[in-house]
């Protein structure tokens, strides 16, 4: 084994040492002549002296070897008269400096990783900041070409095509906006899906008011946007055939745990009920693209879309599976 040996003649003498060169181990005895090793050994973790140390001691009491491990030292050697002392103190510096260098090594990986980590983070963060900003801009273009439509069918149909774009660059904006990379606060983004949605709400639907009952979930980015374009769809129909055109009336959008796994995605009004519309009815709407959604996410994230009874109104709801 090639090694230097420097001595240190007292304690003063070795912190000076150890704080202007560069030293694999050190090996410290117990016994110094007016404070014993424990006493360096503390002084050492006051200094931010990080050199491994092997630590030597005469005494058969394994408490001090104990204490010594506990203050830092990285391995201990029981000093005697036999010959075999020599050659355990070899294999204890060996073996300390060996462990040291593996890791520093795991540190320095460790390090890169992190960094790595964060330059991806990053580079998925402006991805999902430009997607949603370039969704945005095509939103706004939609809404545009939708108010300069003559025909109120035209201008129905841009009007959803934005509501579902703009549940897409929602999804993307809360990926950037928050420390997770790949899920999604659900509250902040259903919230924000409501403004965007009665922000679409005018002329003689503006009577209708859009609420949000909601729990602190977090869903896959898949799965997130999965339920906004459900909620995005359900909204736009209830807005539609709800209510009585000239009555006032409440939509209410849940999203609620319901156990460790589970969470009840609903939609719900007061108004007439499907069944009241002919045109509304979900069996008349087999090849609608906003049924066909709804159907497709559903499916998808849960149970698929359920039409439970109620005694007055709609109820469309889904049971979201949270883990998987």
């Amino acid at each position: 084994m090639n090694h230097e040996v420097i001595h240190a003649h007292d304690p003063d003498d070795a912190f000076e040492k150890l704080q202007n060169e560069v030293f694999d181990v050190v090996v410290l005895d117990h016994y110094l002549s007016n404070m014993t090793g424990l006493d360096i050994l503390r002084r050492f973790r006051e200094f931010g002296i990080s050199t491994p140390v092997v630590y030597v001691t005469g005494s058969s009491e394994a408490r001090i070897a104990v204490e010594a491990l506990k203050n830092g030292a990285s391995d201990y050697v029981i000093k005697n008269a036999s010959e075999d002392f020599l050659s355990l103190l070899a294999d204890a510096v060996v073996n300390t400096v060996a462990n040291a260098r593996l890791r520093k090594a795991k540190e320095l990986a460790d390090e890169e990783t992190r960094r790595a980590k964060e330059r991806a983070e990053a580079l998925l963060a402006e991805m999902n900041h430009r997607v949603a900003n370039s969704l945005a801009l095509v939103t706004s273009l939609l809404r545009l070409q939708a108010s300069a439509a003559q025909h109120e069918e035209t201008r129905q149909v841009l009007q959803e095509t934005q509501s579902r774009i703009s549940a897409i660059a929602g999804m993307h904006r809360s990926l950037y906006s928050n420390d997770k990379i790949s899920t999604v606060d659900m509250k902040p983004y259903i919230g924000a899906l409501v403004g965007d949605l009665s922000d679409t709400v005018s002329g003689p639907e503006s009577r209708l008011r859009i609420s949000a009952h909601l729990d602190e979930i977090e869903l896959a980015a898949d799965k997130a946007v999965s339920v906004g374009m459900i909620v995005t769809e359900l909204v736009t129909n209830a807005l539609k055939y709800a209510y009585p055109e000239g009555e006032a009336g409440e939509i209410r959008i849940i999203f609620k745990r319901v156990d460790a796994t589970n969470a009840r995605l609903a939609v719900e009004d007061d108004g007439a009920g499907l069944a009241s519309s002919s045109e509304a009815k979900p069996g008349n709407h087999k090849t609608g693209l906003g049924t066909r959604i709804v159907r497709s996410m559903a499916d998808s994230i849960g149970n698929g879309i359920q039409y439970p009874p109620t005694d007055r109104g709609t109820v469309a709801e889904v049971l979201v599976l949270l883990e998987g």
